[in-house]
């Protein structure tokens, strides 16, 4: 009896190995076929912005003494250079992940600046699309932080300028808060909320995997490489922090976004920042 046993434990055991071995492969398949796919549309959304770049300066030069035509050309060639780098740089950041390469750089750093530095660059792009642009900021958040600069505004960008494009009408929100303080850490969250398109629940689970656009056939008129939100979730945690999203398909979705700071300088924060223009709200 006990050997009938012991012959039934095993080959319950070879059946959960042979399962767990046969989704591994189907799960490395699967990896290497949107890789292969990424590859294939990378090779498309790289000759785009080159062929315009080409394009509009053999234009410019052929009409070298018609400066109105010449600088509307040039608008052109630095929007197709600017998409261009974007999608070099995703590639590139990609590649330092994947590889064990990237790194985390803290230093001291003043939160209204880098918070006007983001603001200014994402609300021109709202309004040029008729949204409106909100700041809501928490009068608690330090005005000076230890951490990576940098990488914060990638995040912060990157995550606005999706709420940018994938919103037709209405307003994106930027919300900052300091939710926790002591032993002079903060835990600062920041939030994006956008009026957009949303996302179906469906796809919420596949939303920052790598080489993955979701609804593709719905966006493949929006830019991107479809690395972004997947870049943003390893620097999130590479900073010790964790990202989250909460949508409701054809009525928005809010980001969140908390990550871990050493406070520097608790000085008031809302008197340091210095926005151009959008409605701001505290």
């Amino acid at each position: 009896m006990g050997s009938e046993m012991c012959i039934r434990d095993s080959r319950t055991a070879d059946k959960k190995m042979n399962q767990a071995l046969s989704d591994a492969v189907h799960a490395a398949e699967n990896a290497n076929q949107a890789k292969s796919t990424f590859l294939s549309n990378m090779s498309h959304d790289i000759r785009t912005p080159m062929n315009a770049i080409i394009g509009f300066t053999t234009l410019a030069v052929s009409n070298i003494n018609n400066k109105k035509m010449v600088r509307d050309y040039l608008g052109k060639i630095l929007s197709s250079s600017n998409h261009l780098l974007s999608l070099i740089n995703d590639i590139l950041d990609m590649s330092k992940i994947e590889s064990g390469k990237m790194q985390i750089v803290p230093a001291v750093y003043e939160t209204g600046d880098m918070l006007s530095d983001v603001v200014n660059m994402l609300w021109i792009r709202a309004k040029e699309k008729g949204l409106e642009f909100h700041i809501n900021v928490d009068p608690l958040l330090p005005s000076q932080l230890f951490g990576d600069e940098v990488r914060i505004k990638q995040i912060l960008i990157n995550v606005l300028n999706n709420a940018v494009k994938y919103t037709k009408e209405g307003a994106v929100t930027l919300s900052i808060q300091c939710k926790e303080q002591e032993n002079g850490n903060a835990l600062i969250s920041y939030s994006v909320t956008d009026t957009g398109m949303g996302i179906k629940k469906e796809s919420i689970p596949y939303l920052f995997q790598a080489f993955k656009r979701i609804d593709e056939s719905e966006n493949r008129y929006i830019e991107g490489t479809g690395l972004g939100l997947s870049i943003v979730k390893q620097l999130v945690e590479l900073m010790g922090g964790d990202i989250s999203v909460n949508s409701v398909y054809t009525k928005g979705s809010t980001f969140i976004i908390t990550i871990p700071q050493k406070v520097v300088s608790n000085e008031e924060i809302l008197s340091l920042i210095h926005i151009s223009e959008p409605t701001r709200r505290s």
